[in-house]
This record gives C-alpha cells, sequence and structure tokens, in this order.
C-alpha cells in the first residue's frame, strides 16, 4: 500500500466479484452455457483488463478488489477454453467485416458496427500477446500493485447449506489452493458466494490464512452488539476475521432498476441483439449449429426511453455519460465521506462490490465507467482514495470493533430463500447424503493405517470432485429464476450419479480404470484436490444444520506432548498465574495437545491425577516460614523438578518442549533443555523491575536476573501484553522477534437468566442503599494497585456524587493501612472492605457495580479487567502496562493517567454522569472480551507457536 495520505477523509473499496460456474464441456463445442465463458471474456474481463493496463500504463494510481472464483479462474487457465474462444472470436470478427458492409449505406448503423470490429481486432490483438491466457495479464496487474486478488469457495457452494464442517472446510481449502496455484500468490481475503455467512464459518476462513471477507449491509447492522462504527468499517468475528460489509448508498446508485446507471436511455440496450433481428438465411452461420438463434453480441439499439421506438445507439453520448456517471459517483462518495468522518474516529471505507459481469456484460459502458472513476478519483478530488480491503486493515490494526455476525447473505429478502425454496429443495437431501458418504470414506480409509494405491488416491479425489461440482450454488439459482433449469437439474443429476458410481466401487474394492478416467477428463478441475480435508477435525461442528457427522472414534494420536512448569497450579492459587497455566493447558488438550504439569505440593491435592486430560504431578517441598527462606524454597521445588524429569525419563515419557512459566521455575526448566535436550519456551507473567518500578534491593537484582537467564535460554518467549514485550526489550535486551504476544483469556460466563438476575438484585442491601451507585475494586491489596489513589480521591467525588459508594474486595498487607485511610479522611460507610470474597460474591457485585476500577501502578496484564469487561461492568484503569492495551479510551472503557489523583477523580466523575455510554461502552468490551481473549483462540495461538519452533509437529 503507498504512503497514507494526510488529506483524504475516507476510502473507496471497489469490489468486483467474477464468477462462472463449471461449464467446460470436453466432448462437444456446442453448449450453449459454455458460451457464458466467451461472452464473459469478450464483453467483462478482456475490457476491464484492458482498462486496467491503459491506466497502468500511462501511471494511474488506482487499487480494485477482484475476487476470481476457482471455476472460473480454471477454466480461464485451460487450454481448450483458449482456443474455443480465439475461434469464437475470429467468428465474431467474420460477423462485423459483414456488418460493416451491410449497413455502409446507413451510416449511424455503420458507426456501431465499425466500433465492433475496431472493439474485437483490439481485443484479439490483446488476447494474442499472451497466448489468449488471460492469467499472466491479471497477475501482472496483482504484482503491480492495482488489484487485489482475492478467492472464493471451490465451486461457489452457498456454505450456510452445506450439512457438514468438513465439506464447508474442503470448499474453502480447495479455493484458497486453487487461488495460489494458478494465481501464484496465497489470497488474503475471500468473497463467500452470495455473501453468504452463518457463525461457524469464520473459524475455518481463521485457519485457511484469510483475512477479511464481505458480507451484505444487514449483517453489520444486525450484529451483536452493534458496531459503533457501523459499515463504515470491517467488524472482527469471534475469530479474528474482518467483515466487511455492502454500502446501500453507492450499490443502489449502480443496481437500482429505477435510478442505477445502467438504465440510462443513452447506453446501449442488452435485449436488443442481430441474433434474433436479422434475416435467418444471413445470420444463420453465427448462431447455433442446431438451428435456432441466440445472441452474437451485436447490438445496435440504445436504451432510449420507455414506450418509444428503440433508436441507434450513439458511442459518443454513452461514452460522455459514463464520465458524467463517474463524477456523480465520485461526488456522492465525497460528500458521504465527508458526512461519515465527521463523526468517526478513523477515515471510514465505503465498499462497493458488485458483479464483475455487470461491467461489460449487462453495462456494455461498464468497463468505461470504471476507467473515468479511477481517473477522477487519481487527479480530481483529494477527500477521496480507492483502496482494498487489506490496504485498510493495514492502516487500522488495532482499536477494532468486534461482534457476533447473524446468518445473512445479499440475496432476495437477505437470506437464503434463492437457494432454498421449492423449485430447488429436492437437491439438499442428496447433498447432504453425498457429504457423508464423503466423509465416511475418507475417514475409514484414514483410519485403516493402509496406503492407498494410485487408483484409490483417484477414486477419493474424484468423489470430491464430483460433490463439489454438484454443490455448485448456479445450479439451485438457475432452478429458483427458471432459466436453464434442464441443463441445471441434469449437471445436479450427473454429478451425483457419478459421486455415488465411484464410492460404490471404493468400498467394494473394484474401481473401474477406464471409467474414472473418463470422469476426470469430463470435467478436470482441481488437478490435486486433497481428500484429506473432508476428514473431521477434533469434532468441532458449524452451527449450520441439525444434523452433523459423528466425529470419528479412533483415538487419534496428539500433536504434540508438551511439559508446563508452574509453581503454582489449582487448587494452589496466589495469584493470576494459577488460573492462567490451568486454563491454557485445558484448551490446549481439547486442542489434541497432550500436557503434563508438574507444580509444587498443595495440602488438599493429590500428588498425581489427571483433571480435564490434564497430567498433573504435585512435589513436595518444605514451605518458607519468611522471606529469608525464599530463594531455597524455590531452590528446593526446582530440584524436586529435576528429580520428577528424570522420573519421567524412566518411565519413556519424553516431551516435544518445555513451556515455563516464570523464572521461579527456570532452574528446572534450563537443566530439561541442556540435560534433555527439549526445545524451551517460556512465558513470562510479570517482571521484578515493573513490580517494584525499578530494582531496589539485592533481592529484585537476584529475580532480575533469573528472569534474563530463563529468556535468554529459552528458544522462544511468550509475553502477554505488547507493554511486557517492549519491557523484555528493554530490560532484557531481547531480540523483537524473539517474543510473541499471546494474551491471557477469561472464561465468558454465560448471561444471568431472570431468576438469577434477580437473586443478584436481592444480596444487594447487604452492600448498599437501592439509590447508591457502587464503584467496586477487587483483587490483592498490594503497593501497585494503587489503592491508595482511591482513597485520596473518594473525598472529592462524594463531594460531587454523593450517591457513590466504595467497595473492596481482597486481602493483602494494605488492607489495614487502606481501612486506616479510609477513616482518616471520613469515608464512613461510604468504604466497605469484604476481604477475601468468593467467586460467587465477586461475579454479583461486578453485575451490581456502575464502575469497576483498577487504578494500579503496574499491571503487566489485567485478568482482572478482563473479569470486569466479562461482566459488562463499566470499567475504570490506569493506562499502564497491560491495562493500557486491553482499554481504548472512550471505546471500551476509560482510561486515567497512572498515579494522578485528579486525572482519576475526572473519569470516575465522568462515567458516573454518563451511564448511557459507559453501559454501551461495556457492551463493546463484552463483545471483544468473548472474541479476543477466549482461551480456545488464546490456545489455538499457542498451539501455532509450538508448531513454529518444531516444524514436525505441523505433519502429526
Amino acid at each position: 500500500m503507498s504512503e497514507v495520505s494526510t488529506v483524504e477523509k475516507g476510502y473507496l473499496a471497489l469490489v468486483l466479484h467474477a464468477h462462472l460456474p463449471y461449464v467446460r464441456h470436453g466432448d462437444r463445442d456446442d453448449y450453449l452455457e459454455e458460451r457464458w465463458v466467451y461472452e464473459a471474456m469478450l464483453e467483462t474481463y478482456v475490457p476491464l483488463l484492458l482498462v486496467f493496463e491503459k491506466l497502468t500504463a500511462e501511471q494511474v494510481p488506482f487499487r480494485l478488489t477482484l475476487a476470481m472464483s476457482p471455476p472460473l479462474l480454471s477454466m480461464l487457465a485451460d487450454p481448450l477454453i483458449q482456443v474455443r474462444f480465439k475461434n469464437h472470436l475470429a467468428t465474431l470478427m467474420e460477423l462485423a467485416v459483414k456488418e460493416c458492409k451491410r449497413t455502409t449505406d446507413r451510416p449511424k448503423e455503420y458507426r456501431v458496427a465499425k466500433m465492433y470490429l475496431e472493439r474485437f481486432r483490439e481485443i484479439a490483438a490483446f488476447c494474442g500477446k499472451y497466448q489468449f491466457n488471460l492469467i499472466p495479464a491479471f497477475r501482472q496487474l496483482q504484482e503491480a500493485g492495482a488489484l487485489e486478488l482475492i478467492t472464493c469457495s471451490a465451486t461457489h457452494a452457498f456454505l450456510p447449506f452445506v450439512e457438514t464442517e468438513e465439506a464447508i472446510r474442503a470448499q474453502i481449502m480447495t479455493g484458497v489452493e486453487t487461488h495460489e496455484r494458478i494465481l501464484g500468490v496465497k489470497p488474503r481475503g475471500i468473497w463467500l458466494p452470495e455473501c453468504a455467512y452463518t457463525p461457524g464459518i469464520d473459524r475455518m476462513l481463521k485457519e485457511a490464512g484469510i483475512q477479511f471477507f464481505f458480507v451484505d449491509t444487514h449483517g453489520i447492522e444486525h450484529a451483536t452488539p452493534k458496531p459503533r462504527r457501523g459499515v463504515y468499517a470491517p467488524l472482527f468475528t469471534e475469530h479474528g476475521v474482518a467483515a466487511f460489509a455492502r454500502d446501500i448508498e453507492s450499490s443502489k446508485q449502480v443496481w437500482s432498476a429505477q435510478e442505477g446507471y445502467p438504465g440510462d436511455a443513452d447506453y446501449r440496450e442488452y435485449y436488443r441483439d442481430i441474433g434474433y433481428d436479422l434475416d435467418w438465411e444471413y445470420i444463420k452461420g453465427y448462431v447455433h449449429p442446431e438451428g435456432f438463434r441466440i445472441n452474437t453480441g451485436l447490438k445496435y439499439h440504445r436504451i432510449t426511453g420507455k414506450d418509444q421506438p428503440k433508436d441507434v445507439y450513439n458511442p459518443d453520448w454513452a461514452r460522455e455519460k459514463a464520465a458524467a456517471h463517474a463524477g456523480n459517483f465520485m461526488y456522492n462518495r465525497e460528500r458521504q465521506v465527508e458526512h461519515l468522518s465527521a463523526h468517526m474516529d478513523r477515515k471510514p471505507i465505503v465498499v462497493a462490490p458488485y458483479d464483475a459481469e455487470l461491467f461489460g456484460h449487462w453495462w456494455y459502458e461498464g468497463p468505461m465507467f470504471i476507467d473515468y472513476l479511477c481517473r477522477k478519483i487519481a487527479y480530481d478530488t483529494q477527500i477521496l482514495r480507492m483502496v482494498t480491503p487489506s490496504d485498510y486493515l493495514a492502516e487500522y490494526p488495532d482499536f477494532n470493533d468486534y461482534g457476533r455476525l447473524p446468518t445473512c447473505s445479499w440475496g432476495r429478502n437477505g437470506y437464503g430463500e434463492v437457494w432454498l425454496n421449492e423449485t430447488n429443495e429436492w437437491i439438499y437431501r442428496h447433498l447432504h447424503r453425498a457429504e457423508r458418504l464423503m466423509v465416511e470414506a475418507v475417514m475409514t480409509s484414514d483410519a485403516s493405517g493402509q496406503v492407498l494405491t494410485p487408483l484409490q488416491e483417484r477414486a477419493l479425489q474424484q468423489m470430491a470432485r464430483e460433490l463439489m461440482l454438484a454443490q455448485s450454488s448456479d445450479w439451485a439459482f438457475i432452478m429458483d429464476n427458471q432459466s436453464m433449469v434442464e441443463y441445471a437439474v441434469k449437471r445436479t443429476h450427473d454429478h451425483l450419479v457419478r459421486f455415488y458410481q465411484i464410492q460404490e466401487q471404493f468400498n467394494q474394492g473394484k474401481l473401474d480404470d477406464a471409467q474414472l478416467t473418463a470422469m476426470e477428463q469430463a470435467f478436470p478441475v482441481f488437478p490435486d484436490i486433497n481428500p484429506r480435508y473432508y476428514l473431521p477435525k477434533h469434532g468441532h461442528k458449524v452451527d449450520v444444520s441439525k444434523t452433523y457427522i459423528a466425529a470419528t472414534s479412533v483415538r487419534q494420536e496428539p500433536v504434540a506432548r508438551v511439559l508446563m512448569l508452574s509453581w503454582e497450579f489449582p487448587p494452589m492459587t496466589v495469584g493470576g498465574l494459577s488460573k492462567a497455566v490451568y486454563d491454557l493447558s485445558r484448551h490446549l488438550v481439547l486442542q489434541n495437545v497432550e500436557v503434563h504439569v508438574l507444580t509444587c505440593a498443595a495440602w488438599d491435592a493429590p500428588e498425581r491425577e489427571v483433571m480435564e486430560g490434564i497430567h498433573v504431578r504435585r512435589l513436595p517441598t518444605y514451605q518458607p516460614n519468611g522471606r529469608s527462606d525464599f530463594f531455597d524454597w524455590v531452590f528446593q521445588l526446582n530440584l524436586a523438578m529435576v528429580d520428577e524429569l528424570a522420573r519421567y525419563a524412566e518411565e519413556g515419557i519424553h516431551f516435544d518442549l518445555i513451556h515455563a512459566h516464570d523464572w521461579l521455575v527456570s532452574f528446572a526448566a534450563i537443566e530439561a533443555k541442556q540435560r534433555y535436550q527439549y526445545p524451551l519456551l517460556s512465558t513470562i507473567h510479570a517482571m521484578e523491575h515493573g513490580r517494584n518500578q525499578g530494582l531496589h534491593t539485592p533481592l529484585q537484582h537476584r529475580i532480575h536476573h533469573y528472569e534474563w537467564k530463563l529468556t535468554y535460554e529459552s528458544w522462544r518467549v511468550i509475553a502477554c501484553s505488547d507493554y511486557m514485550k517492549d519491557e523484555m526489550i528493554r530490560h532484557f535486551q531481547l531480540p523483537a522477534d524473539k517474543i510473541d504476544v499471546i494474551p491471557n483469556g477469561i472464561e465468558v460466563p454465560p448471561a444471568p437468566t431472570e431468576s438469577e438476575l434477580q437473586a443478584i438484585h436481592e444480596i444487594r442491601p447487604r452492600f448498599a442503599n437501592p439509590n447508591e451507585k457502587i464503584i467496586f475494586y477487587v483483587g490483592r491489596m498490594v503497593r501497585e494497585k494503587g489503592l491508595d489513589l482511591i482513597m485520596e480521591a473518594a473525598p472529592a467525588i462524594l463531594a460531587k456524587h454523593p450517591e457513590a459508594k466504595f467497595i473492596f474486595g481482597g486481602k493483602g498487607p494494605m488492607l489495614d493501612q487502606l481501612k486506616h485511610q479510609a477513616w482518616e479522611v471520613g469515608l464512613g460507610e461510604k468504604a466497605l472492605f469484604l476481604g477475601f470474597v468468593d467467586d460467587a460474591t465477586r461475579d454479583s457485585l461486578m453485575r451490581l457495580a456502575d464502575l469497576a476500577i483498577f487504578p494500579s501502578l503496574y499491571e503487566p496484564f489485567g485478568i482482572v479487567a478482563l473479569e470486569a469487561m466479562s461482566h459488562g461492568t463499566p470499567l475504570l484503569v490506569a493506562d499502564t502496562g497491560g491495562l493500557g492495551s486491553i482499554v481504548r479510551h472512550g471505546e471500551n472503557g476509560v482510561k486515567m493517567y497512572p498515579g494522578d489523583v485528579q486525572s482519576l477523580i475526572t473519569q470516575v466523575n465522568w462515567v458516573l454522569e454518563h451511564t448511557k455510554e459507559a453501559r454501551e461502552m461495556a457492551d463493546q468490551a463484552l463483545a471483544e472480551v468473548q472474541v479476543r481473549y477466549n482461551w480456545h483462540r488464546i490456545a489455538k495461538d499457542t498451539l501455532v507457536l509450538y508448531q513454529e519452533m518444531l516444524p514436525a509437529l505441523s505433519v502429526r
């Protein structure tokens, strides 16, 4: 992306979706449906390429997004299609020459005939330059930075109506691989067929490396929570994939039957063609060889007006209108982004997606319109600039909205009725059965452990091809609009019949090589298709149907065996480390990682147990009586861990890597690395320098040294926040590329039921009067939490808001001091100290609180902030450490300057006075916690890091 200008107020993302069903027929060259390809090449794809190449040659800056479906790419790259298109173009050039002769005495028509002849010659010269293979032309424009090419699912299947996750994954992965194979670059974005989305698809997009997709307007407008930036910035889904929404205003100007540009009287009339208008004897050599009329592409009339005789097309008038409409479109987008930018915290992006075939095929002047539009935006405006979604994501990588999208599409009435109604519903029971048989065949062959013969492998590949071709959404669409129904029914039927033939032969072990070869040659798409995409992955299913395939009962080998070293682990819980290691471990187990944990003994817990799939060994040591014995106890714990490592070796248990948590286990971690050659990864959850705002004692310097030593010996280091990463770079001199930021997470509690809410409010009188506003703190009572700031600020806050009440939960060395300080400043009953609070009480108070407050001086991550966010509680934090990364002021909470009492007073007063805005921020915070800080995602990111450290893990 070029350097971002500081002038423009917003962006236009022009997105064209180029797709045709796979209609290549090797046995005959007279299929009407195959002509769809030649017409699209002649009227849309080559004219657009001519526009793009001319703009590039003239150094006109422009950026467009072009989605090219795998069936279309496959046909454009097919030598047979290229030869047939060349012959088709030669026939049309011959007809255009005849037309120039026929219309010599009719100047208006002659001018149009000559226009066609010149255009056909220009297209022939352009295609000849590429030997009629358009793929290199698209690749060059991508490499030049003019186009961003994105993919689509393998055969444009309507994904919400695909029954199994396995079949959805196969569609997505095959689409991505086909794109990369033909265009040479892995796509960053995808056009979901018909913009059809349903919850869960985003997870598979993430697995495929997809960063963004598109939905219709209502997909964003009906998201939960409702995005603050509306449809003019992307919404990130639960799995971190960006959804860009169609802008209604820009779409209306083009698509609308009443107001759209293509309906202008001066543009070419699509429905009057010489294939129907001229005498049969003259035209019969240029229509269908079986003796019926079809469109030739030569049309002489303009749209004219309603109820008027069609006038002859005037190219000059049409060109002037295209320029005027381009100017009008740009003007409207300028006004649009000017208005939006005044109300947004970032430059808005107006996403204008269209079917590519609109430009040229249906709207003959469409490519001309795009040419003028690109030039006008490049030279006639400083308000607007053309970008692609990737450009926008690069400019705004952080502070995005998160939410949950509903099922939606851009089809009729916004959902799926085009693809599922009385005309086409019969296909789905057959498609779904074929999906299940496909999964079963791949699972059975994989579970057998036997290497497939080449013939068996080809059979599975062909089953996948036939299933995917039958799943094309085009067939259901054609049945709905009643156009080429017989062809659509035949294609669906024939692909399924061939699928069942191969499936039966495969099961019986009686494959027919000749028959299989004939099927492969009939529709030679996806030559390297991978049937293994139909294998279930850990039993997870997308929420698209009530009927799912059961996950395999065959026990899978773990993808990795990892040993966690942590000095605390449940039930021993001192700080947040215990729960963080526990939650990460159990979610790694769900990712098929075999996790072992070494930790210190807890008096009421067994020395060995398997809890939620985690193999835990607790090691007894003597307990320190005071600070002077602290290092002795750490040394004893590490000796016990080293001894246990030897026992693992004696038992034949070996590990792929060691994952150490904080410096207290550094001795054992380094010993394991050096003695057993285990790769070492460490997570630093907090640093001694930050806890004490410097190093002031010999003990602190000593701890700092062991922290550094652990990170130095580690292959890779995990920081829980960007702040912690910067701290390690500064104080440990670690290279930035050695550190990966993976946050801690939280289990978001389910929304309380009505009865639970009632119970919560019934306990309120224990803590506050009905008219009091609760300001709640929970956590350790230690200096770095900034609690003395609350005491200093409380009198000023109460002076303005006497209804406020401060409630403190937690224990620690400062508890008595804080109670005394509250008495000194005269808080009286306005300060309530609860001491230790159990989880249920803490959660109830979070629900009741008007504000959760955490004015920490040092906070490497800030899990307590996530706890407040997970309950939908308005939040105030100090802008320090991980808290400063989690909370964005005015978006998902408010922030104060660290250590600044007046800043604390100002922000508390603002929240108490702006309850509506505070609740809206809390809703946004809840959505972000559910997406960005869920342990499932964090475990997956951690597993990816394991696999990057040890490539051998990736192939297990």
